[in-house]
Parts: C-alpha cells; sequence; structure tokens
C-alpha cells in the first residue's frame, strides 16, 4: 500500500517507511500481521535475545525488506518475551521467519540466510515490480558470482515468472544451471529463447558455457589429467583436456594459462583447438570479464609476436 509520491509529505513518507519494519506482541499480532496480510505480505521473524545467528538475520531481513518499497511488511516478535504465538505455531528454535498472506502462513525458512536468499524468498512472494526488474538482475547475477546459485536460480525463475521472455533472466538461469551441473535443464531452458534472438550475444555466451561444459563432462579426473601434464608437458591433448576440467571447476586463469600455454608452443596444433577454444571460453565468460579482456591482450601478444 503504497503512498501517491506527488502529494506525500517527507512525515508521510518517513512514517510510511518506519510502518514497513516493527516489532509485534501478542497483543497486536492480529492487526500488525493478520489484517496487515490481507493487504500485502508479512514476514515475521521470530527471534530472541540470546540468539547469535538472530543478530546475523535482523539487519538483512530489514535490508531487504526496506529495498522492497514497502511491497512487503517486518514484524519481529520476541519469544521470550510473547511466547504464546510461536506455542501455537509450533516454533521450536530461532531465527524462524513465517510469511503471511491474507491471513494464513503460506512460506517460511529457518536459520540466518544470505543476502540473496532471502531477496528470492520475498520475490517469491511478491514477485519483483516492474521498475524493480533491472535491480532483481543484478541481485541474481551477484548472487551466481558469489556462487549462491540457489538464490541466482530462484530470482531469475520469479523474474521469467513476470516475463516470460526476459532475455537476461533466461540466459542467467541458463549460466546458473551449467555452474550447477544441470545441463539437461540448461539445455532445456535454452531452447525456450525465441528463434529471433538466438543470435543475440547473452545467448551465445550462454550456449558456450553450456558447450564447454559438455566437453568438461566428457573428461576424465582432474589429478589424473593434471598427472599426464606433469609427466608430459608437450601433452597438448591432455592440456587441452586439464583447462577445460578446471574452467569447470571454476579455476579459469588456471585454464586459460594452460591453453595459452599450447598456443604458444604449437598454434597449429590440432588445427588452431587450442585458441578456438579461449575464443569461445570468452564468449562464455562475456566481452567485459576482466579475465576475457586481460586473456585477448595475452593471446594477441603470443599471436603476434
Amino acid at each position: 500500500m503504497l503512498l501517491n509520491q506527488a502529494g506525500a509529505t517527507g512525515a508521510d513518507k518517513a512514517a510510511a517507511g518506519a510502518a514497513d519494519i516493527i516489532d509485534t506482541t501478542t497483543q497486536t499480532f492480529l492487526a500488525d500481521v493478520m489484517e496487515e496480510s490481507k493487504r500485502r505480505p508479512v514476514l515475521v521473524d521470530f527471534w530472541a535475545p540470546w540468539c547469535g545467528p538472530c543478530k546475523t538475520l535482523g539487519p538483512t531481513l530489514e535490508k531487504v525488506v526496506k529495498a522492497a518499497k514497502g511491497k512487503v511488511r517486518l514484524a519481529k516478535l520476541n519469544i521470550d518475551d510473547h511466547p504464546v504465538i510461536p506455542g501455537k505455531l509450533g516454533i521450536q528454535s530461532v531465527p524462524t521467519v513465517y510469511a503471511f498472506v491474507n491471513g494464513q502462513p503460506v512460506d517460511g525458512f529457518m536459520g540466518a540466510l544470505p543476502e540473496g536468499q532471502v531477496k528470492a524468498f520475498i520475490d517469491r512472494l511478491t514477485g519483483p515490480a516492474e521498475a524493480g526488474m533491472d535491480e532483481a538482475l543484478a541481485v541474481a547475477e551477484n548472487a551466481l558470482s558469489q556462487g549462491d546459485l540457489a538464490a541466482a536460480a530462484e530470482i531469475f525463475a520469479g523474474v521469467l515468472g513476470e516475463e516470460p521472455d526476459n532475455l537476461k533472466a533466461l540466459t542467467g538461469l541458463v549460466r546458473t544451471q551449467v555452474a550447477a551441473g544441470a545441463l539437461d535443464q540448461a539445455k532445456a531452458t535454452l531452447a525456450m529463447v525465441p528463434a529471433e534472438k538466438q543470435a543475440d550475444s547473452l545467448v551465445s555466451a550462454a550456449r558456450a558455457a553450456l558447450e564447454v561444459a559438455e566437453q568438461a563432462a566428457a573428461l576424465g579426473d582432474l589429478a589424473t589429467l593434471e598427472a599426464k601434464v606433469d609427466l608430459d608437458p608437450s601433452d597438448h591433448q591432455a592440456r587441452f583436456d586439464l583447462a577445460l576440467a578446471l574452467n569447470a571447476r571454476g579455476r579459469r586463469e588456471q585454464a586459460l594459462i594452460h591453453l595459452l600455454d599450447i598456443v604458444k608452443r604449437d598454434r597449429a596444433w590440432n588445427e588452431d583447438a587450442a585458441r578456438k577454444q579461449i575464443v569461445q571460453l570468452f564468449e562464455a565468460w562475456g566481452a567485459t570479464d576482466p579475465l576475457t579482456l586481460s586473456g585477448r591482450k595475452k593471446l594477441s601478444a603470443i599471436m603476434f609476436a
């Protein structure tokens, strides 16, 4: 329930913002949570002063709720001071968060989740607002870069629930699924891209990431490949396979070093396979990725030496 921005005074806006985060009690729970949840989702944070994880989760919840700009309320309930309601709900540990919609608990979680997962939880309840799609996608990309794949997938999927043809969300979900090793799911998601958008750079990058992962999935154990290269540094195939395996495990810089080494030793090996693979990695990583930018310089230095 948002105020008309043109007519709201500074005091009105401050009051509205404050009402998004409140302390509730047994006596006020009906109005604070049950009634308010008929207008917007209400998160109830069941916490206790002695609970260490509660002190971590609390600020995270407040930050994400403030960013939601009125789409959701946070009501904090101290279970030591007000044990009746958590007792009725069967809450046995804190922190526990319940989401109420239309007077009923509809979802929840336990423990101090990271910010990305809290954001994804709220987005499932409210759906990212159209004006906030870019922000939601930025949060998802950050979660993906930090390895929080569950949160990234949930946010990308939430955006797709609102905008099924959103290319950033589609390709972001593909890259997340690739990172999680769910290659069949990634392939299915990539197939959802409309034919007229197949040539888009975002789609090309996602497709390249999937192809590289599929290549790596067919390789042997990493330790075996490393042993082969150590035993015979001129075994370009072993070094090539090792590079793919390293990239699949997130060790991108080491992968690039091995491929550059092949190009330096024998540019024409296997019909220029190492250079072609480097170019494909650049495409998968993205044109503005720092490793792509530095890697292009290194490749050029070798090629034009």
